[in-house]
């Protein structure tokens, strides 16, 4: 299903007879190949790939990187909590992540849990080991093989999108006789949801047993978008202890489902307005975004934005468009037809991936400081000034999909393409 990716070309995967569970693992050489001095900075949009040339990480500004690769490309994913603890910063490191499949035909696809171990830091040309180092980061730094685990379960079906139920942070992850939900939206029209907590109990359990009764189908299906596809999914919990999940197709129907102490339910009238736990925002087509409160009566929107996919944190919107640029809103001063009026705060960065192949680190909280501003000589070739907003630039990935931060991982960014996923974690954050 899927391998972590050698870049010196030595891989081996190992198969364990006695739990079925497939364990693909990457050799590294003792000794580091040297980067060639010749090599130049990339700088994109200034900088062109001649026929001949190739773009190479840099080490150097990554404290972690690592690539997978998938039988079937996955487009959309979400992180799975676990019970290894908050503000996480020791390595190696681990993380479990939940996709699906696009194969060549409906019966193919999958929902896969994937438990990524043995996450250490990158290896670095001409590093040398500090005297006044302590043993931790001796183990911090061993040349160890990263592991790869997985367990699936049969998808009807490509999946346009898969989102996790949110689990407050510091609260543990359910027992294993609790649900864990993942919704996954599929090119049928359907939007399923799944307990994929018995697939990561395999994972952890020597046994590596699955119970099938609880993974095999879904735990309910929403039908009420039709055969209409759609892309835009998301959870949010309720101040009742109840889970909401929000579903919009192509034809701007916004359904909402919630949970019940017998299941789901999903309301026969959608939220149609396009040509916090009761507040969210939605994007469309028609280059608008609107912000709904799921108390309004009519099902009708509370504020739109006009131009431009949706990141809300405090009071801030972040959006995107086609046309490649990335706006901030604040809700406070948003009218019926809002203006641009950015205002960080504390929840200041923020991760974008487009359709230029680059996944890119912003802290709208830096301010170029007019001192150096003078004494700034240098003039892109292109003409276009690189904003002081921009702190990484990562590239390598072929038509990037989705984007995620490691909630419990400080600075560790999952991002997948239609050739794999990378983690990695810059000097940057």
């Amino acid at each position: 299903m899927g391998e972590f990716e050698d870049p010196w070309e030595d891989e081996v995967e190992d198969e364990d007879e006695f739990t079925g569970r497939r364990r693909t693992v990457m050799e590294v050489d003792d000794e580091n190949p040297r980067r060639n001095p010749g090599h130049l900075r990339f700088h994109p949009g200034r900088h062109v790939l001649g026929k001949d040339e190739v773009l190479e990480p840099d080490d150097s500004v990554y404290i972690m990187r690592h690539t997978m690769n998938t039988d079937w490309p996955c487009l959309s994913f979400d992180v799975l909590r676990d019970d290894e603890g908050d503000q996480r910063q020791r390595f190696p490191a681990r993380a479990c992540i939940v996709s699906g499949t696009q194969a060549d035909t409906a019966k193919n696809n999958k929902l896969t849990v994937f438990k990524m171990t043995q996450l250490h830091k990158t290896q670095k040309d001409g590093e040398s080991d500090d005297s006044d180092n302590d043993e931790d980061d001796d183990e911090d730094n061993l040349d160890e093989d990263p592991v790869l685990e997985y367990r699936s379960v049969p998808h009807f079906g490509g999946v346009n999108r898969v989102r996790a139920q949110p689990l407050p942070a510091g609260q543990p992850l359910p027992a294993p006789s609790q649900p864990y939900f993942v919704a996954s939206w599929a090119e049928t029209g359907k939007v399923h949801i799944w307990d994929v907590r018995p697939l990561i109990y395999a994972l952890d359990t020597p046994s590596g047993n699955v119970d099938k009764e609880r993974t095999e189908k879904p735990r309910y299906t929403v039908d009420a978008h039709s055969r209409a596809e759609g892309f835009a999914m998301d959870w949010a919990a309720s101040d009742t202890g109840a889970l909401r999940l929000l579903t919009g197709d192509i034809y701007s129907k916004i359904y909402l489902t919630t949970s019940t102490p017998t299941g789901f339910t999903t309301q026969k009238t959608p939220f149609i307005s396009h040509t916090s736990s009761t507040v969210f925002a939605s994007c469309s087509a028609d280059q608008s975004v609107r912000v709904w409160d799921v108390r309004s009566k009519g099902r009708q929107n509370v504020a739109g934005i006009e131009r431009h996919t949706v990141a809300i944190t405090a009071y801030l919107l972040i959006s995107g468009g086609d046309e490649g640029g990335i706006k901030i809103w604040d809700l406070r001063s948003v009218n019926k037809r809002g203006t641009n009026a950015p205002d960080p705060t504390p929840d200041s960065v923020f991760a974008a991936s487009g359709a230029d192949d680059q996944v890119t680190l912003w802290d709208l909280a830096v301010e170029q400081d007019d001192e150096e501003t003078g004494t700034m000589d240098d003039t892109p070739e292109s003409g276009q000034d690189i904003p002081p907003q921009l702190l990484f630039v990562h590239q390598g990935q072929k038509d990037v999909k989705e984007v995620h931060w490691h909630p419990q991982i400080p600075g560790t960014v999952i991002s997948t393409a239609r050739d794999g996923f990378n983690v990695f974690k810059t000097i940057s954050i």
